[in-house]
């Protein structure tokens, strides 16, 4: 199928076409006609799949009538709530690139940054929303946002926003808006508190299931080093230097292990930079924004802040930490192999972690390549006397052949047994 074929208006194929589109992915071949039926949809992929056009491409087929002149008062006919202010930035240049040759005018609005840009854009009318949960509800309660008018609502990495605490504001969200609405909601992973919240505020959705969660990308190569936790450094520069690895992201599992990680990178001459939810939003881009130019060959990330993160040629992911929940794995490794390129996916398992290694390799179901012969392997336990409990039978034979005891012998000949 080619995006011909799905009936889109000329404006969206135009700029498809600019962009070298030709054939949509599993799920926006899937998801598109669905939409355009005006039909609540569920839709589970996970990143990597080309979700976002799956939902951003109808949304902006179908709200270009309404929207018509440019000189119309605008009101907000799509919102997409989406958990991080990294992919909602991504979102918002999706929509830019998709309806380029359309009147149609977004705004991504997240906390962590002064409000007055964000409420001015607002007072001059949007047609598309792109919002975290606490910053819309906080522009909502000042009376700076109007749902009324309301055509879509999308929820985006569903899971994510469930994982992060944010249900109960996506909840008192979707009780902000009509009830005619369009509901899409995407997750890449469906549980059963996600598989609730779509049977409590979608009406008759159809499902829509790409690429499993257990699945990894088949382009990606997936290696494995045992290595003991204070090496973890030295490898990871190791590999670096001796195997030229550039446009790198390594993931992290503390915001404090992402720090020292580019602090010991930094001191061997390797640039690199750290985002985390402790960083600004301006310092998060900043640093996103320059690795993305390839001005930094190193980034060093947490989970959080690196969802969303979409770059179509990134070569490497290391997991410098592997991640206590399986799924992750999966997430992070889906960050290379996307476009038809190959990908790595390099992790360091310390002894600590192996009970993760054993279920992130029962979930996908692949034994992954152990790399040996490295510079830094499990250091060999020596088992010393002194670690050892003296045997104090041993040593007093050793003096004599008598077992010693501290107790004095009137102490023993004044004990009272109990039977």
């Amino acid at each position: 199928m080619t995006f011909d074929e799905l009936n889109l208006i000329r404006n969206i194929q135009q700029a498809l076409a600019e962009e070298g589109y030709k054939n949509p992915t599993p799920i926006q071949e899937q998801a598109i006609p669905i939409i355009l039926e005006g039909t609540d949809l569920v839709g589970c992929a996970q990143t990597g799949t080309g979700k976002t056009a799956a939902f951003a491409i109808p949304i902006i087929n179908a709200i270009h009538p309404i929207v018509g002149s440019i000189k119309k008062v605008k009101h907000i006919r799509a919102l997409i709530i989406t958990p991080t202010r990294e992919l909602a930035i991504q979102i918002g240049e999706s929509f830019d690139t998709y309806g380029k040759y359309t009147n149609i005018r977004q705004l991504t609005i997240f906390g962590g940054v002064n409000q007055i840009s964000q409420t001015d854009q607002l007072k001059k009318g949007v047609d598309v929303l792109i919002a975290t949960p606490g910053r819309l509800l906080d522009l909502h309660k000042q009376g700076f946002v109007n749902l009324d008018h309301l055509h879509t609502l999308v929820l985006d990495e569903a899971d994510q926003m469930l994982d992060m605490g944010f249900i109960n504001d996506v909840k008192k969200i979707i009780k902000l808006t009509p009830d005619n609405r369009q509901t899409l909601l995407f997750s890449a992973t469906m549980p059963l508190a996600i598989r609730e919240l779509a049977d409590s505020f979608l009406t008759n959705p159809k499902y829509v299931s790409v690429t499993p969660v257990s699945s990894t990308a088949e382009r990606v190569k997936q290696q494995i080093y045992f290595v003991d936790k204070g090496d973890k450094r030295k490898l990871l520069y190791h590999l670096i230097r001796n195997e030229s690895l550039s446009n790198v992201l390594v993931f992290t599992r503390t915001k404090h292990g992402a720090d020292n990680v580019v602090k010991a990178l930094k001191k061997n001459g390797v640039e690199a930079g750290a985002i985390h939810g402790d960083k600004s939003q301006s310092a998060r881009q900043r640093i996103l924004d320059a690795f993305k130019n390839k001005e930094i060959p190193v980034l060093v990330a947490t989970d959080i802040a690196a969802r969303g993160i979409d770059i179509e040629s990134l070569p490497y992911v290391i997991n410098f930490d592997l991640p206590n929940i399986p799924e992750t794995y999966v997430h992070r490794i889906g960050r290379t192999g996307r476009a038809g390129n190959e990908g790595l996916a390099i992790s360091f398992c310390g002894k600590d972690e192996l009970p993760y290694l054993k279920d992130i390799e029962k979930l996908i179901r692949i034994k992954l390549k152990v790399i040996e012969g490295h510079p830094y392997p499990y250091a060999e336990e020596t088992k010393s006397d002194t670690s050892k409990k003296p045997d104090l039978r041993n040593k007093n034979k050793q003096q004599g052949g008598q077992n010693k005891s501290r107790k004095s012998e009137a102490s023993k000949k004044n004990k009272r047994r109990w039977y």
